[in-house]
């Protein structure tokens, strides 16, 4: 076997336990009776479907402070990407494309988690994909553990109420992520 066939399967097969461990680290607790109501209401914060999104505030490359705290005009998708991260490479284009046609409803943060990245070629990659969302420099992987950071991509969606509605780990089709934007914005 060539040398990159290995490095491909060694790299696929880490992506895999990553992306393994993040979905067990955060699963759902299972009820505890039968009848009995889980004390999970929205007025909980914490980073799964259902609570409202921990709260953070970032500066953005353009100078602008972005905050994700409670209730706001459109809902969010706040996406946890690196530089490095092949998969953040292949989704940068459809969230620039989802980013302009709902631009209306729905608002996108792009957050490099840069405590495992290198600033300069986050830049690169801001540049070269030509981002038309916000972008945020997660500096010492603040914002990023608030919300159990385990794989990259992350995307966080947010309705407008502040809720957490989904957690997706990892990349979906195009076609499933404006599938899941129509219903965030919908709501």
């Amino acid at each position: 076997m060539k040398p990159s066939n290995k490095l491909n399967i060694t790299v696929l097969l880490l992506v895999v336990c990553i992306a393994g461990f993040a979905v067990w680290h955060n699963r759902e607790p299972k009820a505890e009776a039968v009848f009995g109501q889980q004390d999970e209401s929205p007025m909980k914060v914490g980073p799964k479907a259902g609570l409202l999104a921990p709260s953070f505030t970032l500066q953005g490359t353009d100078g602008t402070t972005y905050v994700v705290d409670g209730p706001r005009e459109k809902a969010v998708i706040v996406n946890f990407w690196a530089s490095w991260c092949d998969p953040c490479k292949l989704e940068a284009p459809e969230l620039n494309a989802m980013a302009t046609k709902y631009k209306d409803v729905l608002d996108i943060y792009g957050i490099n988690v840069s405590s495992q990245d290198y600033k300069p070629n986050a830049e690169r990659f801001i540049k070269k994909y030509g981002l038309v969302f916000p972008v945020m420099f997660d500096m010492k992987d603040e914002v990023y553990s608030k919300y159990n950071g385990a794989v990259f991509p992350t995307n966080v969606l947010i309705d407008k109420n502040g809720v957490i509605s989904e957690i997706i780990l990892g990349v979906i089709s195009p076609e499933e992520l404006e599938e899941k934007i129509i219903k965030l914005t919908e709501s």
